[in-house]
């Protein structure tokens, strides 16, 4: 299980995956030239946890706060999703929390979206 500490820029988020101290966090904007690369060490990371479930005991609150993302970006963010929706599946104490500035209606419907596809607790929470 890897930690990783992206710190954001004007194209690309912030993420924070904290094992040690269980911070899970994507925020920001995510539109990386290449979105695939960007998100590869985040997938790769989350996905040894599915694989070693066991080894990892704390319960896991993943909190998204997203400003935006393309279109290239929300096919990652349901994979990170769909790999967390396994974990939870597989008996992980996991719950989502998606935060959305008050009058971002797209950020919004993003995260309801998001909310039907999945079954893992999904709370939308106003910033």
């Amino acid at each position: 299980m890897t930690n990783i500490n992206i710190k954001g820029t004007e194209d690309s988020p912030s993420v924070i995956i904290d094992f040690d101290n269980g911070i899970f966090e994507i925020s920001g904007r995510s539109m990386p030239e290449n979105v695939k690369l960007f998100y590869k060490p985040i997938v790769e990371s989350i996905s040894s946890v599915a694989t070693n479930i066991s080894q990892y005991p704390r319960p896991i609150l993943f909190t998204f706060k997203m400003i935006y993302f393309n279109t290239a970006s929300s096919k990652i963010i349901l994979d990170i999703l769909l790999i967390l929706e396994e974990m939870y599946k597989a008996g992980k104490d996991i719950t989502i929390h998606w935060y959305y500035k008050e009058n971002d209606e797209d950020m919004l419907e993003a995260g309801e979206g998001y909310a039907e596809l999945i079954d893992i607790p999904f709370e939308l929470k106003v910033l």
